[in-house]
């Protein structure tokens, strides 16, 4: 992973970039009790900060160590019994649980129906979060059934591609690290290149995409 990406990736909602819809959702939720006792349902491209949401949400509620990243792939219903009944005591420090379902579009069929039971019993203090890209969930609901049920028991999140927000924090991270030497709009062009991928963005910055820009007969940006 890039070293300037998780230098620079948000720990805090405050910190997050344009995705204000999400933030504002998670800042209701907070001001209505806290984040915990809930599941959430995390979707978006690549790099728009599905990952960095659930660790901020999953780190609201429980100390490192009790924050588990799940592959949902592999998940399998005794796995899903098995971890309510982990789920089902509190922890120390914050007190909380918290349980991340990475490419949640893998869900087997027989998993999800276990886990519209779990959640249906999700204790006060452990929150669940789902991460997955929009084509994944489209294809989920597709194939089975009880998905729609899943995802309408979470608090839903969809992720935006802000280009020129996205942008802006990319030139701001350049000007910090020294590697600044291209105008907004050049930046601007590097995020719609990569789809919004900030990861992959940031790498680019990293490697001394602005520092050696290299622009065609017609002004465009090229980047590869």
């Amino acid at each position: 992973m890039s070293r300037l990406f998780q230098k620079y990736e948000p720990t805090t909602l405050d910190q997050v970039v344009g995705q204000r819809k999400a933030v504002a959702v998670l800042r209701s939720i907070e001001r209505r009790g806290g984040l915990s006792g809930r599941a959430y349902w995390i979707s978006g491209s690549s790099g728009t900060g599905k990952s960095t949401i659930a660790k901020i949400i999953a780190r609201s509620v429980a100390d490192d160590i009790f924050v588990e990243e799940i592959d949902a792939c592999g998940w399998t219903p005794a796995a899903v019994q098995e971890l309510e009944r982990s789920m089902s005591f509190r922890a120390w420090g914050k007190g909380g649980k918290a349980y991340i379902v990475n490419e949640a579009h893998g869900i087997r069929r027989n998993t999800l129906r276990q886990l519209l039971v779990t959640l249906d019993r999700l204790p006060s203090h452990a929150v669940m979060i789902f991460t997955t890209t929009g084509t994944g969930q489209q294809l989920l609901l597709e194939d089975c059934d009880d998905a729609s049920p899943l995802i309408s028991r979470c608090a839903q999140l969809s992720l935006d591609q802000p280009e020129r927000e996205f942008a802006e924090r990319l030139q701001q991270i350049a000007q910090l690290e020294g590697l600044d030497g291209a105008p907004l709009d050049a930046y601007v062009a590097l995020a719609r290149h990569l789809g919004c991928n900030m990861r992959a963005a940031i790498q680019a910055v990293e490697c001394g995409a602005m520092v050696c820009l290299a622009v065609d007969d017609d002004g465009n940006y090229l980047f590869d």
